[in-house]
């Protein structure tokens, strides 16, 4: 098996550091997981990048995956996150993006599995406009994987994934727990027995003081803002953590 995971921190893994400061994630768990079930090394790669849009992540990303050799027999695609954080976001376009993103590994034989991403709006600003747009984002994508016979992972849906105990300080990202769920879920969804990670409730009448969102709006939300009006993305620079492939023994 050559598993290729396309998209932006979400499945880079940002918020899953490890002790060397090395970023995991769901989808390098994904490839261990499928190592350990089919017993033999996995060749994986991971060419996401924090911050991208849909169409460079169906576009760059997708060009490398498919030019790969040997080619690759599967790949994860989540993406759209970013592009429904801007104003005026076009959810047509997006999934004409999509849909472009099937056709393309339909015709060159490789396996395409759909994700979407976690709902994150219940702790951010303008939450309720976030969740109304990725609501309908996850129905139509739902139907797109539906109408082509894909496998579509909706992690957008699982209520257990919104709990504050699955997300990190800025409140936009999984942290370790978070991506070890929708790892789970995603082998549960290719078919694997997999039960689904769960961590304990959070102890009763926790809430968050004054000065703690301060703290938080001062350190992610006016970060973020000024980003927006320089026209620039936490993943300008970056390149992908693993552009090629890696042997992933099974554990």
């Amino acid at each position: 098996m050559r598993y290729v995971a396309i998209g932006d921190s979400f499945t880079e893994g940002l918020g899953d550091e490890l002790p060397d400061g090395t970023t995991r994630g769901w989808a390098d768990l994904v490839a261990a997981g499928l190592a350990a079930a089919h017993g033999t090394t996995v060749q994986y790669a991971n060419l996401a990048i924090r911050g991208r849009l849909l169409e460079p992540i169906v576009t760059d990303q997708l060009d490398r995956a498919l030019s790969m050799s040997p080619a690759p027999t599967m790949i994860t695609l989540n993406g759209g996150g970013n592009d429904m954080m801007r104003p005026g976001a076009d959810l047509d376009r997006l999934l004409a993006l999509t849909e472009g993103a099937v056709r393309r590994c339909a015709a060159a034989g490789v396996r395409l599995v759909l994700l979407s991403g976690g709902d994150p709006s219940a702790r951010l600003p303008f939450g309720n406009v976030m969740r109304r747009r990725g609501v309908a984002l996850t129905a139509a994508t739902a139907d797109l994987a539906a109408r082509h016979g894909l496998e579509f992972v909706d992690v957008f849906s699982d209520v257990e994934i919104r709990r504050e105990q699955y997300w990190s300080t800025d409140r936009l990202h999984l942290n370790s727990a978070g991506h070890r769920r929708v790892a789970s879920l995603v082998l549960a969804g290719l078919g694997y027995a997999t039960e689904a990670h769960v961590v304990e409730p959070a102890p009763a009448g926790t809430r968050r003081g004054l000065l703690a969102e301060a703290r938080y709006y001062r350190e992610f939300v006016v970060p973020w803002v000024h980003r927006r009006l320089r026209g620039r993305s936490s993943g300008d620079g970056r390149t992908a953590k693993y552009f090629d492939w890696v042997p992933v023994q099974p554990a």
